[in-house]
């Protein structure tokens, strides 16, 4: 009689479980734990002009970073880029170490006019020694030997988002799980509130995570070590 109980009893306990969706998951919902990597936008609404809080494309846009001796410049040029037939806009990165220029980038960005999203489409990358070009290493273009551009900045902001920022096999898989919405940050060009703070990985590089701070209207404030030390707006 008691095994006849305790099997009565684990059958009510199955009975009692909630049925599995037939459909399974919602579309365009992200089970946790997963890393987005498709990003099924109309490419008619993508373009080198829009409006995200936390990632400025506006022509003239330039803030200037520092750790120790080494700087890095980022300008949002008045230059565009058709990269895997989207019209994108031309994102300069100048680094600098002890005062010599160690590389110079190139970077492709677009943005979703129907949601802010800004999607991330390559680079060129110039590396330097003693002056001189060496390398290109990291360079890639979406649409360029199984690349696929990747989300830079979602539209709507949501602690827990875990995307794909670059996907080009071999060459750069860089991916970003945001943290935090409301962070406070404080550097050499200002206090900074309601900042959102991503930690960045790679599938192909060993080492820490690198962690990134974004402020509402300014960009991006505080990378790993370096810090933002100067803001120049565009002129009116």
């Amino acid at each position: 009689m008691k095994c006849v109980s305790l099997l009565l009893g684990c059958l009510l306990a199955l009975a009692l479980l909630p049925a599995p969706s037939a459909g399974g998951q919602e579309p365009g919902v992200q089970q946790t734990g997963e890393w987005k990597s498709s990003f099924p936008v109309d490419k008619k609404n993508l373009g080198p002009t829009g409006t995200n809080p936390y990632f400025i494309l506006q022509p003239g846009h330039k803030l200037h970073y520092q750790h120790g001796k080494d700087t890095v410049t980022t300008t949002v040029l008045p230059e565009t880029k058709m990269v895997d037939g989207v019209e994108t806009r031309v994102v300069e990165d100048r680094e600098t170490k002890n005062g010599q220029l160690a590389e110079l980038t190139r970077d492709y960005y677009a943005i979703d006019r129907t949601t802010g999203d800004v999607y991330y489409f390559g680079e060129d990358v110039d590396s330097y020694s003693g002056g001189k070009v060496v390398n290109h290493k990291g360079a890639w273009l979406s649409g360029v030997k199984g690349a696929k551009f990747g989300l830079m900045m979602p539209g709507q902001i949501k602690a827990g988002l875990k995307f794909y920022q670059e996907q080009a096999p071999g060459v750069a898989m860089d991916r970003a799980e945001l943290l935090s919405t409301s962070e406070k940050v404080t550097t050499p060009a200002g206090v900074f509130e309601k900042c959102v703070h991503f930690k960045e990985t790679s599938l192909l590089e060993k080492g820490p995570a690198d962690h990134k701070w974004y402020a509402p209207g300014v960009g991006l404030v505080k990378d790993a070590e370096f810090v933002l030390v100067k803001i120049e707006k565009p002129a009116k």
